[in-house]
């Protein structure tokens, strides 16, 4: 029974299959409908922006100027901006003030007559030159002071470097809370250092730092030890009592290879830095402390760490914020022969060569920072400088080295034989180098010759190793664009008058972004160049442009080593100062547009022989 159920069940099964199956078969295919009509054509849609070429063009043009009318006293050195005032601040070595500078109706189109105008207008700020501190002990007591060097502002605080009364003593930094005028009410004055020549607050604002240079007096007698003086505010009220990072005790290692025992006298770090390369000079009794001069201060962007130029040492140190410590990293040289420069002032034309064995020192002035990739990297500008004193001198011009009068040295047969075909003593002969380098076994012949700055700028990382370097850049894009005006000095309309010592002299710089580009801004103190370089990416920086708001056809004369540059009992004539233009920029801030009073990037530059401030417009093209 159960055997012919399963059969029948089957049979079904399969008859049922073969039904469907039938019904699924594609039949034979139809004839081809009529093509139906065009449908309505869609929206159009917006164009897409025309991408840019890089670097991108931009447009450098002079919105406004303020002139205090003073040459050669450094009328108008370091600048700031005051967002909620609109202000420019500026100091003004002559008056010993602060010049306000209002931006508030600035313009937005370039002046007629840039090198002349004088658009803009200011209010003193006066501060006090005798003021109460309180030392480490929590006693007040007064202190009367001298120049004021330097200033900085975050948010409504402003903090001014003030140096003491005798240069070599100790200086203060004065606390004002600013109001939307651009005017100041005391807080208080700290203690710092001695010679306070840079104040700067971290990005988030909970510190001041202080960069105490140090300077001796001329006959060498007084030379105070250089510092860091590091300053905590809390709610924008700044400390009583500045922390000090030590030049010698507070001096760190990072060389595994090292241990604390290596460096716990200073005649152990010294000989550990000067073996690095970091440049040391000096009379009998020099120190660490003594030789190292802080000269300006950057930070990272997460306020832990900051960067301080050694200028005359030819290094960077980099400090931990929170240990309180320093780094001293030595830079290393640039080489001559790999570059080309002009050395002689006499020829008074561009003439541009290498040369074998001759070294330039960065000894950077100015530092700033930015981030690429969340890390941190410094630019600098390398101007140079020696110490030469009265009591003291490391300068010498390559000629007098084998003056029989002067040093009464050689130089190897090499450098010889590169002096001779330059022509001697009127060419590579007049260019200034230093004595504390280039006679490595102390034999009396000059196996190396080492320059006074690298007439550059560079860009460094975060450990102080050279990324970048523009080389010889400034000097033949100067030459190509002024001709035998490059070079020229501040004092005087005379081209090619700076090439036997430190070129146009890159003394000022600053960061910023436009339109998601990060520039640097670089001017020469002596020629008056300003160049700009993209530098988004550090290992890809390309020049943009370069501007110069000189007129070389004005006649005036000045010196300012005279306590009266414009004395015409010494033949000096400044009659015609006023329509020269911009001479000796000292500092650059940068003011993004979205901080800006006429929402477009903005460049304030300070012209400290001029007596000038200029505001730039830099726009893309």
């Amino acid at each position: 029974m159960f055997k012919n159920n399963s059969y029948k069940v089957g049979v079904l099964a399969l008859a049922l299959s073969m039904a469907l199956t039938g019904c699924v078969s594609d039949g034979d295919d139809g004839e081809q409908g009529l093509k139906g009509e065009q449908g309505a054509p869609g929206v159009v849609g917006v164009d897409g922006n025309d991408g840019k070429s890089l670097p991108r063009d931009l447009n450098v043009e002079v919105v406004g100027r303020f002139a205090t009318g003073i040459y050669g006293k450094s009328a108008a050195e370091i600048v700031q901006f005051h967002k909620s005032s609109n202000a420019a601040f500026a100091i003004n070595g002559a008056s010993n003030q602060i010049e306000v500078i209002s931006l508030t109706n600035l313009s937005t189109t370039a002046v007629g007559n840039p090198v002349a105008d004088e658009s803009l207008t200011s209010n003193a700020f006066i501060f006090p030159l005798n003021v109460s501190v309180t030392n480490s002990a929590g006693v007040e007591k007064d202190m009367s002071l001298g120049a004021v060097n330097s200033i900085a502002i975050k948010k409504d605080l402003l903090a001014i470097a003030v140096e003491g009364e005798i240069k070599q003593a100790h200086g203060a930094i004065l606390f004002y809370s600013l109001n939307e005028l651009g005017e100041g009410t005391f807080i208080k004055a700290v203690e710092v250092g001695a010679l306070p020549d840079m104040v700067t607050f971290t990005p988030d604002g909970s510190k001041a730092l202080v960069a105490n240079e140090g300077e001796p007096n001329t006959d060498y007698t007084n030379d105070p030890e250089g510092s860091i003086s590091v300053i905590s505010v809390v709610d924008l009220m700044p400390a009583n009592v500045a922390k000090t990072i030590n030049l010698s005790k507070d001096i760190v290692f990072s060389d595994d290879n090292l241990v604390p025992e290596d460096f716990d006298t200073d005649a152990k770090r010294l000989a550990i830095l000067s073996k690095a390369g970091v440049k040391f000079a000096g009379p009998a009794g020099n120190t660490v402390a003594k030789d190292l001069e802080p000269e300006y201060i950057t930070t990272s962007s997460n306020s832990k760490m900051a960067y301080v130029s050694l200028q005359e040492n030819n290094a960077i140190g980099i400090i931990n914020l929170e240990e309180l410590t320093i780094e001293v990293k030595a830079l290393g040289y640039k080489d001559w022969g790999k570059y080309q420069l002009d050395f002689s002032n006499k020829d008074e034309v561009p003439e541009f060569k290498s040369i074998q064995g001759l070294y330039g020192m960065y000894q950077p002035d100015t530092l700033a920072s930015y981030t690429w990739n969340d890390t941190t990297f410094i630019v600098s500008a390398n101007e140079g400088d020696a110490r030469d004193y009265d009591g003291f001198s490391e300068e010498v011009r390559v000629k007098d080295i084998i003056d029989t009068d002067e040093l009464n040295q050689t130089l190897s047969s090499e450098l010889q034989s590169q002096y001779d075909v330059s022509g001697g003593k009127n060419y590579l002969g007049r260019l200034k180098v230093t004595t504390a380098l280039g006679d490595e076994d102390q034999n009396d012949e000059f196996e190396k010759l080492f320059a006074y700055g690298a007439r550059s700028f560079s860009i460094w990382d975060k450990n102080a190793n050279l990324v970048f370097d523009s080389g010889d850049d400034f000097g033949k894009i100067s030459a190509a664009i002024m001709g035998n005006n490059f070079n020229a000095a501040h004092t005087k309309n005379k081209g090619d008058n700076r090439s036997d010592d430190k070129g146009g002299e890159p003394e000022a710089i600053d960061v910023g972004e436009i339109a998601g580009r990060t520039y640097a801004f670089i001017a020469q103190e002596r020629a008056g160049d300003l160049f700009v370089y993209d530098i988004t990416n550090p290992f890809k920086t390309a020049f943009v442009t370069h501007y110069n708001n000189r007129d070389f056809t004005v006649d005036y004369e000045m010196d300012d080593d005279l306590a009266d540059p414009c004395d015409s009992s010494e033949g000096m004539d400044c009659t015609k100062v006023n329509s020269a233009g911009d001479l000796g920029p000292e500092s650059i801030k940068f003011v993004s547009a979205i901080d800006s009073p006429t929402s477009k990037p903005l460049l304030i530059i300070g012209n400290e022989v001029s007596g000038t401030v200029t505001v730039y417009q830099i726009t893309e093209q």
